[in-house]
């Protein structure tokens, strides 16, 4: 890490941290996935056949709890159990809805909503609107298919609407701040252009909040996930993320990963360096924007699993990309560290979020393995303290 960037050890906890992290649900059975790999499959089938691409590549991972099934509400309380113990306080889950219907819902249907103790860490949606296309896996030269397109009709996101306030915001271990019920967008130029304009976009939101409303909340707190090149209109002119963002209303802004925003120059480059330039751009955030901006903090990157590996790796073009090194849990424990002493100086709310619990086929998970043990999550607990 940078000099410039270190940060000293904390021996108290201030319980003011809210400190979320992405959950990734395709770690059990899915019908679609059937459907198309075959019984039984998950991705843990790519997780079991990474292998190394270049030289001190750290791959196959191996999970420390094995190759669990997350739909089983006793494996959701193991995990529930261990993130709250570590200092987690509520999961985003990657939550996917196409026009055709719910897709890797059971997740967090069955084993987060079956878990006994799901109050011990709150949850929330980060409605994963993007396309989603065959790369499991994928093969370099290849165009990716479209499987499921993210763009959706206006009776979709209705529906959408319905299901979240109802199922989800009414729970009572729904994450909200100051009572209003959080929810996140991915693919905020997708949801435009499923709409059809920004105003068109605002309308459909305003029906968002409104239903919110309507269910006895003070209001809708609207997350974007801004990342990618600004949008451009139907008559090509181009709109940027500020601009989209105060115009749609949303509440906050947020990343999902750090390499939204930081290019990696080198097959294999260094974790400070990466966070030297995602704290440049969290600077740059923190001044364009005219709602709070809630840091990211990224455990890693490395989705070679998602790559044919017969072919030769490089970068390509994702999942064939270079990747993040010297990801150590103590050099995670110095960014998250770094974060908190920036959050405590900046004055605003003091919210972050992980990338991620488990995204293990992009290398970036807290979830304890043969390697590292429980390395990452302690990490955050000496950091944050537990809940």
């Amino acid at each position: 890490m940078p000099a410039a960037l270190a940060a000293p050890t904390f021996s108290g906890v201030d319980m003011n941290f809210q400190v979320g992290a992405y959950y990734f649900p395709n770690y059990h059975v899915d019908p679609r996935n059937e459907a198309r790999y075959g019984k039984g499959w998950t991705e843990w089938e790519l997780v079991k056949a990474a292998r190394p691409r270049f030289p001190d590549h750290r791959q196959p991972r191996v999970p420390m709890w094995g190759y669990v099934d997350e739909a089983d509400p006793a494996v959701m309380e193991m995990k529930i159990n261990a993130a709250s113990d570590h200092g987690i306080d509520y999961w985003i889950f990657d939550w996917y809805w196409y026009d055709d219907g719910p897709f890797l819902e059971r997740c967090l249907e069955r084993g987060y909503f079956g878990a006994a103790n799901n109050r011990r860490v709150k949850f929330c949606c980060m409605w994963a609107n993007h396309n989603w296309v065959e790369i499991f896996p994928a093969h370099r030269g290849k165009t990716h298919e479209l499987l499921y397109p993210g763009s959706v009709t206006r009776s979709t996101f209705q529906r959408i609407v319905d299901h979240v306030v109802r199922r989800y915001f009414t729970h009572a271990a729904h994450f909200s701040i100051a009572g209003r019920p959080y929810f996140s967008i991915y693919d905020v130029k997708q949801l435009i252009t499923s709409c059809g304009g920004l105003d068109a976009t605002r309308r459909a939101l305003d029906t968002f909040r409104e239903a919110t409303r309507k269910a006895g909340f003070p209001g809708l707190h609207l997350n974007a996930v801004m990342w990618g090149a600004a949008y451009r209109d139907r008559q090509g002119k181009q709109v940027d993320h500020a601009t989209v963002v105060r115009r749609l209303g949303f509440d906050s802004v947020t990343s999902y990963v750090w390499i939204h925003h930081v290019p990696l120059p080198q097959l294999r480059t260094d974790y400070g360096a990466v966070q030297e330039k995602y704290f440049a751009y969290w600077e740059q955030a923190r001044r364009i924007y005219d709602v709070p901006y809630y840091p990211n903090v990224s455990v890693g990157w490395d989705p070679s699993p998602r790559t044919d590996v017969a072919d030769t790796y490089g970068n390509y073009g994702y999942p064939f990309t270079n990747t993040v090194s010297g990801n150590t849990p103590a050099r995670f424990r110095q960014a998250l560290e770094a974060t908190r002493k920036r959050l405590i100086a900046h004055g605003g709310p003091r919210i972050l979020n992980i990338n991620s619990w488990n995204e293990w086929t992009e290398g970036s998970y807290l979830e304890p393995d043969a390697t590292y043990r429980m390395g990452y999550l302690d990490a955050v607990r000496a950091v944050f303290g537990t809940k």
